[in-house]
C-alpha cells in the first residue's frame, strides 16, 4: 500500500517527495533487531499530518554535512491528527489534534523516568535518544509526509484540547513539537530569568525562539548576534537588539555598545557545527560561538547549547571537525565557571506549559520565526531557500488543514 508520501533526502542540495507505504503498527527493523523488541505496536498511533516544519537540523543532513545515506526520510516536527490507534492506546482518541515531540521516548526506561526523554534507552539501538526521519536515530520513519506513525503514543503525544482552537492557532502550536521547546530549553537552562542580559547566537528559528524564550522568562535586553540582514531584522521585529557578525571588530565591544558593559549573564548558542568565524566573507570555525559565548558570559553563567554538533561530518574544515572533536577554549569557561547544558531538548519538560501560553495569546511564536506555511510538494523549494538564509520558518501543509 502506498498512500502516502514522504520527503527524501537524494544527496547533497537535493530532496524530492517521494511515494511510500503507509505506515503501519510497527516498530522500525533496527529498533526490533537491536533492541529485541517485539515488532507489533499496539502502543502506537498513526497520525494524518496536519503540520510539519522544515528544521535546520533537517538542512544539516540535506547539506551532506552528516553521514545520512541517500534515502533517507525527513521530518521530525510534527503535528497530526489521529486515525488510528493500537488496542494498547488508552487515552486519546480518533480525531485528536495532538502536537508530537521530536523526541521518541518509551516512556518506561530510567532516562524517562527521569524526565530524560531526548535520550531514552528504548528507542534506538545505536546509542540513547531517537528522532523521526533523523540519520542514527533508530531507523523511524520521518514526519515531512502524509502519514506518520508515532510508537507510545500515550506518553508521548501532547493533545490540543479544543480542535477549533487548535487549528486557529496552529501556526504557533506546531512550533511545540521541537523548536519553541529547544529555544525555550536554550534560554531556561542559560539561566535567564527576570533583568537578565541575553546573548543568542544565531538567528535562525531556534535562535529567534530563544529569543522569543528569553523575553518571557523576563530578560531585559536580549541580543541576537547573525551575519544574515533579513535574520537579523526578524529579530528586531519583535524587541531584540542585534549584532552583526559580517563586521570587524570584538563581539566584547559590540556586546558593550548596547547592554552597556562586555559580559551578559546569560548566553546561548543557536548555531551548532556549522558555525563561521566573524567578519565579511569568513570561513567556517566550528568552534567560534561555543567560544564567544563563553568569552562574553560573565563569570558564573550558565550556557545553553542547543545548537547540534555531530560525531560524524564529511564536510569539516579538517579531520578534527569530521568527527565532532573541536577547538574549544575549555579552560577559558573553567577559569569563569561556567555550567554547560548540551543535548536534545526533553520536548516533553517544556511542551504542555508552552503550549497554555500560546492559547492564552501571551506567546507568540509563530510571528517570531515568521511562520510560512507552504505546500508539501513545495519542499525542495522551501528546502533551497531556507539554504539561503530565508528569515522564514517553512510549515509543510500536506493536506491543506491550514487555515489562509
Amino acid at each position: 500500500m502506498t498512500d502516502n508520501r514522504v520527503v527524501v533526502y537524494q544527496g547533497p542540495g537535493q530532496v524530492s517527495v517521494e511515494s511510500t507505504q503507509y505506515p503501519k503498527l510497527e516498530l522500525p527493523e533496527d529498533v526490533v533487531k537491536g533492541l529485541g523488541l517485539e515488532r507489533s505496536a499496539p502502543h502506537a498511533a498513526i497520525l494524518k499530518i496536519v503540520t510539519t516544519n522544515i528544521c535546520g537540523s533537517d538542512q544539516h543532513m540535506v547539506r551532506g554535512r552528516t553521514t545520512a545515506p541517500v534515502g533517507q526520510t525527513l521530518g521530525h516536527e510534527i503535528t497530526g491528527e489521529i486515525v488510528e490507534t493500537g488496542d494498547d492506546v488508552l487515552f486519546h482518541q480518533v480525531g485528536d489534534i495532538c502536537s508530537v515531540p521530536f523526541n521518541i521516548a518509551c516512556g518506561r526506561c530510567r532516562m524517562c523516568n527521569e524526565g530524560k526523554t531526548g535520550i531514552c534507552l528504548n528507542v534506538n539501538p545505536a546509542r540513547p535518544g531517537a528522532a523521526y526521519g533523523y540519520v542514527d536515530m533508530g531507523g523511524w520513519i520521518g514526519g515531512q509526509a502524509e502519514y506518520v506513525m508515532v510508537p507510545f503514543a500515550d506518553f508521548n503525544l501532547l493533545k490540543f484540547p479544543d480542535r477549533d482552537q487548535a487549528l486557529e492557532k496552529i501556526l504557533d502550536l506546531t512550533m511545540l513539537s521541537d523548536i519553541f521547546p529547544t529555544g525555550y530549553h536554550g534560554a531556561y537552562s542559560a539561566g535567564v530569568t527576570t533583568g537578565s542580559t541575553v546573548y543568542v547566537a544565531g538567528a535562525g528559528p531556534v535562535g529567534l525562539a530563544a529569543a522569543h524564550a528569553a523575553q518571557m522568562l523576563g530578560a531585559a535586553v536580549v541580543v541576537v548576534g547573525d551575519m544574515i540582514p533579513e535574520r537579523l531584522a526578524q529579530a528586531r521585529s519583535f524587541g531584540c537588539e542585534t549584532v552583526d557578525l559580517t563586521r570587524s571588530g570584538e563581539l566584547a565591544d559590540m556586546i558593550e555598545q548596547v547592554v552597556g558593559e562586555p559580559v551578559v549573564d546569560a548566553a546561548v548558542d543557536a548555531v551548532g557545527f556549522e558555525a563561521r568565524a566573524h567578519g565579511s566573507g569568513a570561513g567556517e570555525q566550528p568552534a567560534t560561538v561555543l567560544n564567544d559565548i563563553m568569552t562574553i558570559a560573565r563569570a558564573g553563567a550558565s550556557l545553553g547549547i542547543p545548537g547540534l554538533y555531530v560525531t560524524g561530518d564529511p564536510g569539516g574544515v579538517d579531520e578534527n571537525a569530521k568527527v565532532g572533536q573541536l577547538g574549544v577554549r575549555i579552560g577559558l569557561g573553567w577559569a569563569k565557571s561556567h555550567q554547560f547544558t548540551t543535548g536534545q531538548c526533553p520536548v516533553k519538560k517544556y511542551n504542555r506549559l508552552l503550549m497554555n501560553l500560546i492559547l492564552s495569546g501571551k506567546a507568540q511564536i509563530a510571528k517570531a520565526v515568521n511562520a510560512t506555511p507552504i505546500k508539501l510538494d513545495d519542499a525542495p523549494s522551501g528546502y533551497q531557500d531556507f539554504d539561503k538564509g530565508a528569515a522564514r520558518k517553512y510549515v509543510l501543509d500536506p493536506h491543506g488543514m491550514v487555515p489562509a
